[in-house]
């Protein structure tokens, strides 16, 4: 998958209190996708919610990607049928606004006083159960 920018659109933050951190979940969520000819935008939103009600932060964006006219319209065509993108697709989306929200939360969790919303790992996607 050819990603050929990003663009951050909206950074927000809250602290609701100062102790009580036990843990960190992630929420990335793709609000839309729009496909004109080989050209792919992603419109996404990544979510860091720190738990014990101690806060969250939140980035909107936008990733670009360039793909060959097949893959593009596999694209479309899923988001347009199910509001999903492609499984292999998918996981290496999410992957990337995985590692952008990580880097660019860790600016946000510093000024808020909050332990940088870092995971690592690679995001894989549950399998589809088979039909029978």
């Amino acid at each position: 998958m050819p990603i050929i920018g990003e663009r951050i659109l909206e950074v927000s933050g809250k602290k609701d209190k100062a102790e009580g951190f036990t843990g960190l979940s992630i929420d990335i969520s793709i609000e839309s996708v729009k496909v004109e000819g080989e050209n792919v935008e992603m419109r996404y939103q990544y979510t860091a919610n720190y738990e014990e009600k101690m806060g969250y932060l939140t980035i909107k964006g936008i990733l670009l990607a360039k793909e060959d006219k097949k893959l593009a319209e596999q694209i479309r065509s899923e988001w347009d049928r199910n509001h999903r993108l492609p499984e292999g697709y998918a996981e290496n989306v999410l992957t990337t606004v995985n590692y952008s929200g990580s880097a660019n939360g860790t600016l946000v969790a510093r000024v808020l006083g909050f332990t940088a919303p870092y995971l690592p790992q690679r995001i894989q996607l549950p399998k589809k159960p088979e039909k029978k």
